[in-house]
């Protein structure tokens, strides 16, 4: 078998899964977040924190909850990385650096997970698990949570509630990500995955021969950054690191686990809205995305030009050999088209245009599928702008999903859109204006991509780096970090205040002139406007960079 065979089985294999639980966890999902029963661990929760699960809140309120909660686990994950060395399993690690405990509190609570640390020579256990991964789970609950306050906002009409966020925090974290994280996690222990709690060396047994490890709570971390789509790692290798990703059966696995609720939510925007072929349309748009995307990185990198990579068949190098070079192409799709941000090969080494493809992948604002929650928000949002441009072609007041969208609804959506764009540019010429570009290794335009891709994955929440350049330094940490919390609640709070506006909204009947939403003209609207905004924002940034580099 070639590997251009193996890798196609492999995708396809990724695609029948994915549709295979499409309808069963949207809909356990959906059963989730619109349930009124709460059980007994959720009441307890609920008595602890003094909330009443019966009172819901207006956009304003939950906007300044999810800030709320933020702001003290970005506080409490500062404290306790400064005082890790008087802690119990700190293996004897001094406190983290200011700088670094910053970039790192605010990363993690972002749902970013970018490290500019080594985790093994880093953090000691009760951080790792007490701090790093805990924010794994709530980050991602913060998104999905908003996400549905969006879609709720798009279901209610003439209302100013949108649903109480720490009640969708609580559902979300104990139903839906503890679940599966177990699962996950005995998965991949299965498939050689380290899980330890040990603070000095085992000798565990890992892909079929004996090696001896720092002990760590890998497997359960490992699989807690997959299913939040958020990147980080106990070693520095990431996902690539044996004891990580031991074979390439568990690479299947974490991808899988990268793109299964984030495919599986626009089930539960369907059926919130009363209209499954509405969310077959927004899984469609997310489908044809994430497939283009696989297909070219794939092409790129099995056909790379250059006198190596054509004497060998592929380009080789940056990947480990026990994953080949498919299923490491279709790693660093899935990785960046989420804002998961874990890797198991370096994107540094990819070639010019198959480097550029992650880059590109979070450009598009990483819609297809995205964050869990991010991903399907963002997406709306494009549908929204889409519905918009085609009402000005007929001349029409624009609607979607039986709101109008006026010009309140659009300036909210103009400004999520324009956001992230700003603190990508801004971030790198900042970075060239100070000369701290110069800690990338390149010159060049792959210096320029080195540089673009540190805050484009910033800004975006996705947390993978293209290596080759050093960014544990007061400069880097301090203006990575800003783009990192910046990137993440600006577009939360503008998320929050449109469902507000749509939600109080009287329902518009659709009429002839009424855009059909659910279609294939509108699939391919979204798609082509989604790529089209993206190319008007970055094309001359990767016209100096990845594409000036590959020609």
């Amino acid at each position: 078998m070639t590997m251009t065979t193996a890798g196609v089985i492999f995708v396809l294999s990724l695609v029948v899964a994915l549709v295979a639980v499409y309808k069963p966890l949207g809909d356990y999902m959906y059963r989730v977040v619109s349930g009124t029963r709460s059980s007994r661990v959720e009441r307890g929760i609920y008595r602890l924190v003094g909330v009443n699960p019966a009172a819901e809140q207006s956009w304003g309120v939950y906007a300044r909850s999810v800030l709320a909660f933020s702001a003290v686990s970005l506080l409490f994950l500062y404290l306790l990385q400064r005082v890790q060395d008087k802690l119990w399993l700190s293996l004897g690690f001094d406190p983290v650096v200011p700088h670094g405990a910053w970039n790192t509190a605010v990363s993690f609570v972002a749902n970013t997970n970018w490290q500019s640390y080594s985790g093994e020579s880093t953090m000691g256990h009760l951080v790792q698990m007490a701090g790093l991964a805990v924010q794994n789970f709530v980050s991602a609950s913060v998104g999905i949570a908003v996400a549905i306050a969006l879609v709720r906002g798009f279901a209610r009409h003439r209302t100013e509630q949108l649903g109480n966020f720490w009640v969708d925090l609580t559902r979300i974290t104990v139903r839906i990500l503890l679940p599966i994280a177990v699962l996950g996690a005995f998965a991949l222990m299965l498939g050689g995955v380290v899980q330890n709690l040990s603070g000095g060396t085992d000798v565990a047994t890992v892909a079929g021969g004996s090696q001896t490890i720092t002990g760590g709570p890998v497997a359960s971390q490992e699989v807690i950054k997959l299913l939040g789509t958020n990147g980080g790692g106990f070693y520095n290798a990431n996902s690539a690191h044996p004891f990580e990703n031991a074979t390439s059966w568990t690479n299947w696995i974490e991808i899988f686990l990268i793109l299964l609720i984030p495919f599986s939510l626009p089930r539960v925007f369907g059926r919130m809205v009363g209209q499954n072929r509405q969310g077959y349309a927004i899984a469609a748009v997310m489908a044809i995305l994430a497939l283009a995307s696989v297909t070219l990185t794939n092409v790129f990198e099995l056909t790379g030009h250059g006198t190596v990579p054509q004497a060998v068949g592929a380009a080789l190098e940056g990947k480990e050999l026990r994953f080949d070079v498919s299923n490491s192409a279709t790693f660093a799709a899935a990785t960046t088209l989420t804002s998961t941000g874990a890797v198991n090969s370096f994107h540094d080494s990819f070639t010019p245009l198959g480097g550029m493809m992650p880059l590109f992948n979070m450009m598009l604002g990483e819609v297809a599928p995205g964050g869990v929650g991010s991903g399907l928000y963002g997406l709306l949002i494009l549908a929204m702008i889409t519905v918009f441009v085609a009402g000005l072609m007929v001349g029409r007041t624009p609607e979607y999903l039986g709101k109008k969208i006026g010009a309140r609804e659009i300036k909210f959506a103009s400004m999520y859109f324009l956001i992230v764009p700003a603190l990508v540019l801004i971030g790198t010429a900042a970075a060239f204006a100070t000369g701290n570009n110069e800690t990338a290794l390149n010159a060049g335009p792959h210096g320029l991509s080195e540089v673009l891709y540190a805050f484009t994955s910033a800004s975006n929440n996705n947390g993978s780096a293209f290596a080759g350049i050093t960014v544990n330094t007061t400069w880097w940490d301090t203006a990575l970090g800003l783009c990192m919390l910046l990137g993440r609640f600006l577009p939360i709070i503008f998320v929050l205040a449109l469902a507000g506006s749509l939600a109080r909204q009287q329902p518009t009947p659709a009429s002839e002139g009424t855009l059909p939403t659910h279609r294939p003209l509108f699939i391919g609207m979204v798609t082509g406007v989604t790529v089209i905004l993206v190319a008007l924002t970055f094309l001359p940034a990767l016209a100096l960079g990845p594409l000036a580099e590959g020609l």
